[in-house]
């Protein structure tokens, strides 16, 4: 298989995690280049859920091999919990585990700043997860953070660590009035045995994929979030703290732009959100109710409701344009089964003017108006259809607009239900 990148294409939560399943048993690597323990990533293998979020997706499969890059914020002692109940399933991740020494570590110090500064009433609400993720990026731009390397010269990771304990305390306590409950002796003896443990996996990542490639294997990017996170082209501030785009697979992997040659955006057949922000097309209704209850959709890290509506073009043509999609994968398909009519939007009112393209401004998009095309929806099960023909009539309409909206992106798959059996090829990578 080409060497692919897989990147979300509106708010996160489109269902990466499958179409990473399913392409991973083309692959040989499976590379997490950016984000942290924020994203979770659920694959439905025969019935049984696994949800990671630390740990590449791919690592199900069998003899795959897996990569956490130097983009990646990492919290060890998650990716720790994933690797046990891995374990405790007769998966073994022994030589096909690997996580870049320059990755920064996101510390117990982290999580209760990032906490204490979404509850301090002076701030925005941007309605982060808590995983200490903002913080853990802040300390890196800042050159003050403490890299998975540093965990194997011990002095040098003791004495990074004082420090930083210091000046978090100060953060905590006297700017967010906060409690400091965090100990520096306990967190020291608990990272000397999480060091014992991870080391083993620790190494020059970029060289490890530089090798592979070398050696013609094929490598699979597992993006996290989605393009609307982006620090800098998302709905700023209500962002993740790291670029999601395609672009930065190049920089949080540590291989050359020449290496890529797909880069398949997960497209949700509606429209989802976590979080603050804004959201045009949401449906604060019943229709926004059911997208809710039949796409169970809650949030795989923190268990929120999301907030659910239309699936909105407007946003898939900025993705597009943002990370240059050479395919689309159509996932969740099965949750408008229940639906007598499906609302599309397809362009923006904003001031009384249409508008084709997403506004780049907080204040634009917050006045955004939707205007919608109707379709008839289906209302039959899809889940155990096996190819786009066996699809109701309806169905294949709903499809064929979504891509005519949509710049005509090739489908690579359609997915139909949670399991990873549910999937319908259409175009595959060449």
């Amino acid at each position: 298989m080409p060497n692919t990148i897989i990147v979300g294409s509106q708010w996160g939560d489109e269902g990466k995690a499958k179409v990473i399943d399913y392409l991973t048993k083309q692959s040989d690597l499976i590379i997490r280049y950016h984000g942290g323990a924020n994203a979770g990533h659920t694959v439905v293998v025969d019935g049984d859920k696994f949800i990671f979020h630390m740990v590449p997706s791919g690592i199900m499969y069998p003899g795959k091999k897996c990569v956490i890059g130097n983009g990646v914020v990492f919290d060890a002692e998650q990716f720790l919990v994933e690797v046990d109940e891995l374990k405790e399933k007769g998966i073994s991740v022994e030589g096909r585990l690997f996580i870049s020494d320059l990755a920064h570590l996101v510390l117990p110090y982290h999580k209760l700043l990032d906490k204490a500064r979404e509850s301090d009433s002076k701030n925005t609400k941007i309605g982060t997860t808590g995983r200490g993720i903002g913080p853990a990026y802040a300390d890196k731009v800042t050159r003050v953070g403490i890299r998975t390397g540093d965990l194997l010269d011990w002095d040098l990771f003791t004495e990074k660590l004082k420090k930083a304990f210091a000046e978090k305390k100060f953060l905590v306590e006297q700017m967010h009035k906060a409690t400091f409950d965090l100990d520096f002796e306990e967190t020291l003896k608990q990272f000397e045995e999480i060091t014992k443990r991870i080391a083993p996996y620790i190494c020059d990542t970029a060289d490890y994929l530089f090798n592979a490639l070398q050696a013609k294997e094929n490598l699979l990017f597992e993006g996290a979030q989605g393009t609307f996170l982006d620090i800098d082209h998302g709905t700023y501030p209500f962002v993740t703290s790291s670029n999601t785009l395609s672009g930065s697979v190049c920089a949080g992997a540590g291989v050359g732009p020449a290496t890529i040659d797909h880069v398949v955006g997960i497209v949700k057949a509606y429209t989802t959100r976590v979080g603050n922000g804004p959201f045009p097309t949401e449906q604060l209704n019943e229709d926004g109710e059911l997208l809710r209850k039949e796409g169970a959709e809650f949030g795989a890290t923190t268990g929120r409701p999301r907030r659910c509506g239309w699936f909105d073009s407007v946003v898939v043509r900025k993705a597009i344009a943002l990370n240059g999609f050479t395919r689309m994968a159509l996932t969740k398909l099965d949750v408008l089964n229940v639906f007598k009519e499906i609302k599309i939007c397809t362009h923006y009112e904003v001031d009384g003017v249409k508008r084709e393209s997403f506004p780049t401004t907080l204040k634009d998009i917050e006045k955004c108006v939707p205007i919608y095309e109707t379709l008839p929806g289906w209302e039959c099960d899809i889940s155990q259809c096996n190819s786009y023909e066996e699809l109701p009539e309806n169905a294949r309409k709903y499809i064929k607009r979504i891509q005519e909206l949509c710049y005509s992106i090739p489908a690579l798959i359609v997915s139909v239900g949670p399991d990873r059996s549910q999937t319908i090829e259409v175009e595959p990578l060449t």
